[in-house]
């Protein structure tokens, strides 16, 4: 369409005939030389009228588009109801239309911008009736409008752009909707309404990181779905390792799904208590077997497992309790073998030992206390038996008695013929040093003889004394001379024939 064309249809448009109007005052011109000022006036203002219209109104208007019906060719289009072309309609009269006009076009270009922005939106796809409504309004308001009622097109569009506006409006609550209903639809499994929802909810909102991450994970739904169906028919089988795969794979696709983290979780300590329980058992088998060092470096690695600890804490506890009971064992019949022979001190080491494997073991503590009482028994025996000698001094023979009595005791308890046959010769010997002998003694009438602890026997050439079993000491003194001492043993098969007493060393006087 030319402009030329585009200024005759605004023109007829608005009842304006510019032909007619010059032939009007061409007329006036050729009755009279001088036309009046008025239709210089009139002419004027005519022209800028016709101006106006030709060039300012036409690039208004191409702006507009009517919704529903396409912008054709002026010269296609019957006229409509035209404007009263009744020529005195003032010019005021006219540019009033015009203006209205426009208002009407801008209000319908607010309402065009809502409808194509909702359009943008998908509105048909949340809000259809609402969407249908607003535009049916308009609709009625380009009645208006080719009925040139610019005043009623203007309030129709108006009301139609506040229906659109308002429907923009609810998009932050569709919004909201459209994400509550999509996270229902993921729930139920229903991958291609959860696809739907979050879709229209990432249109709505596309910066909304909930509603990317839910279409993403909505979208991989059904294959989820169907490798978590695999995985936990593996997992029913107690194919764990295959199944842990099956659910990785899952992850690897989805990220989010939590469902998946937490069964890898669950396969993952079932892997480890199996692989747990497969150790223990070869422990036991070990331990069975009598191989307990073995079972307990299986039991140890059960350990490293992290699981069910206190499980193999107690096999380790029961592999060292029989490896100590085979130690005790062993070390029980040296134990056995030294108190047969009554060898108590050796005894005495063996329950150290078998103390050092469990210290609260009560047969070896009471044992050695037993063995320890028995060992010093035994020195106190072989002590008195190899000092017979001096059972003569009384406490010391008292001592004695007491030890064999006590060892009497003991040998009624628990004898032996090692202890028997200590106190038999104990005794013989406390019996044999209660026996006087006599002993003879010389000197040379000028010694002071005396035995020592015993009694004085002064100066003498011979004399004789009876002395019970033991050993003695004779002492003799002589002034000048040096003091003797002898010492003898009555008894025992060592008693001497005549024991010497006197002094022969003259003490020399030193010069100072």
């Amino acid at each position: 369409m030319s402009n030329f064309d585009e200024e005759k249809e605004n023109n007829d448009s608005l009842g304006i005939d510019l032909t007619r109007q010059v032939s009007f005052n061409s007329t006036s011109v050729s009755d009279s030389n001088k036309p009046p000022v008025w239709a210089w006036f009139g002419l004027a203002t005519l022209i800028l009228i016709a101006l106006l219209v030709i060039f300012v109104l036409p690039t208004v208007v191409s702006e507009y588009q009517l919704p529903f019906e396409p912008r054709v060719d002026t010269l296609q289009i019957q006229p409509a109801i035209p404007i009263d072309s009744n020529p005195e309609i003032s010019p005021f009269e006219q540019a009033q239309q015009a203006r209205q006009r426009k208002e009407a076009q801008d209000v319908l270009a607010e309402l065009l911008e809502f409808q194509s922005q909702l359009e943008q939106l998908n509105v048909q796809s949340w809000a259809m009736s609402e969407f249908e409504a607003a535009l049916e309004t308009a609709s009625l308001g380009d009645n208006f409008y080719r009925e040139q009622n610019f005043l009623e097109a203007r309030e129709t569009y108006s009301e139609g752009s506040r229906k659109l506006s308002a429907i923009l409006d609810s998009v932050g609550d569709v919004f909201k909707e459209s994400l509550r209903q999509a996270q229902d639809a993921f729930d139920d499994k229903n991958a291609e309404s959860a696809i739907e929802q979050f879709t229209l909810a990432k249109l709505l909102d596309p910066d909304s990181e909930e509603a990317k991450i839910g279409l993403e994970r909505a979208l991989v739904l059904d294959q989820v779905l169907s490798l978590a169906t695999k995985g936990q028919q593996l997992l029913e089988d107690n194919a764990l390792e295959e199944s842990r795969r099956i659910f990785e794979e899952i992850l690897s696709i989805d990220s989010r799904n939590e469902s998946a983290k937490i069964t890898i979780e669950e396969i993952s300590q079932l892997i480890v208590n199996a692989d747990f329980a497969q150790v223990m058992s070869r422990g036991y088998s070990l331990l069975q077997a009598e191989e307990a060092e073995e079972a307990i470096l299986q039991f140890q690695a059960a350990l490293n497992f992290g699981v069910r600890e206190e499980e193999a804490l107690a096999a380790i506890n029961q592999a060292e309790n029989d490896i100590a009971n085979k130690k005790i064992s062993a070390i029980q019949k040296l134990i056995d073998s030294a108190e047969d022979q009554e060898d108590w001190d050796e005894a005495v080491v063996q329950y150290d030992g078998v103390l050092e494997i469990d210290p609260n073991i009560v047969f070896a503590i009471e044992g050695r206390d037993y063995a320890s009482k028995r060992a010093q028994l035994n020195d106190l025996l072989v002590s008195s038996i190899n000092g017979p000698d001096r059972f003569y001094e009384q406490d010391v023979f008292q001592q004695t008695l007491d030890i064999y009595y006590t060892g009497r005791e003991v040998e009624k308890e628990r004898g032996g013929p090692l202890l028997s046959g200590q106190l038999d010769k104990l005794e013989q010997l406390l019996e044999t040093s209660q026996i006087p002998v006599e002993i003879q003694f010389a000197s040379d009438n000028l010694t002071d003889v005396s035995i020592l602890r015993v009694t004085n026997l002064g100066l003498f050439e011979e004399t004789s004394v009876s002395l019970k079993p033991g050993r003695y000491v004779a002492q003799g003194k002589r002034i000048g001379y040096r003091e003797i001492r002898t010492e003898f043993v009555v008894g025992f098969g060592q008693t001497p024939d005549v024991v010497n007493i006197l002094c022969t060393e003259r003490i020399v006087p030193t010069s100072r």
